[in-house]
């Protein structure tokens, strides 16, 4: 039987996590979770890891959010406190990795899909994109972290509008938005996805976590802790090999 997420690496420490249940929109059993969670956990120990690109496998979606046939059986506060805590965990450990996490978003990513979608740094999203926290339909609120990240995204009064309607939203809203930062031609995100990534992946890796982590400060600390952050990191790099030889091929080159 295959696995419910995929992870697949390349040479260029370029990484593609898939959720694979294609017949139900890639919706997440409890199951599922804890695979995602897993594979999310061995990222973080991972210091080959440049760029991770997450993604849905067939042509519908990226990720519909939990199996609510799977999850039915688990009607309880306990059960509920369960598979929150496992995606709520590893989607708090996805964001914190060095490396840059796109989302590679096709089709539909309602509920659960849009929170995982939007705890990646970056979201490419194909013109049939449907990003959607629809969690009021449910008489739900989002449970995975995505109430802070939609908030920090867009402004209180703008995500307090799109959680309250639970409405879905197309690829030229979501770019308005903010929550898309780029729209690809159909069935195209992956392959956009995967060019970025390469891109990416061309620069020193301590670069580009020194990049992230300098606005993760701004994130998560006070304004004069975050400068301070953005200072501590730079002499370093200055001082590196990497600065040094891009110094000396700018200099040749005139």
């Amino acid at each position: 039987m295959s696995a419910d997420v995929l992870l697949e690496r390349d040479a260029d420490g370029i990484a593609i996590l898939t959720f694979n249940r294609p017949h139900v929109r890639n919706a997440l059993t409890l199951d599922a979770m804890r695979q995602f969670h897993g594979l999310i956990e061995s990222l973080a120990d991972d210091p080959s890891l440049r760029v991770l690109i997450v993604t849905g496998a067939g042509r519908d979606a990226f990720c519909s959010g939990g199996d609510l046939i799977d999850l039915q059986s688990r009607p309880t506060e306990a059960d509920a406190r369960e598979f929150i805590t496992i995606m709520g965990d590893a989607l708090a450990i996805m964001e914190r990795l060095p490396a840059p996490v796109i989302a590679a978003v096709h089709g539909y990513a309602l509920g659960g899909g849009s929170e995982i979608a939007i705890a990646c740094d970056l979201r490419i999203v194909d013109e049939a994109a449907q990003m959607g926290f629809v969690q009021i339909r449910m008489a739900l609120t989002p449970g995975w972290g995505a109430g802070q990240r939609l908030m920090r995204t867009v402004g209180y009064s703008r995500a307090l509008a799109i959680l309250l309607e639970g409405r879905p939203m197309g690829a030229d809203e979501l770019l308005a938005f903010g929550l898309a930062h780029h729209v690809a031609p159909r069935a195209q995100a992956l392959d956009e996805a995967l060019t970025l990534a390469r891109r990416i992946a061309k620069h020193p890796p301590t670069v580009v976590a020194s990049i992230k982590r300098v606005l993760w400060a701004g994130l998560t600390q006070p304004y004069a802790d975050a400068l301070q952050t953005e200072r501590d990191v730079f002499p370093a790099l200055w001082a590196a090999e990497d600065h040094l030889r891009a110094v000396e091929m700018f200099l040749n080159r005139r």
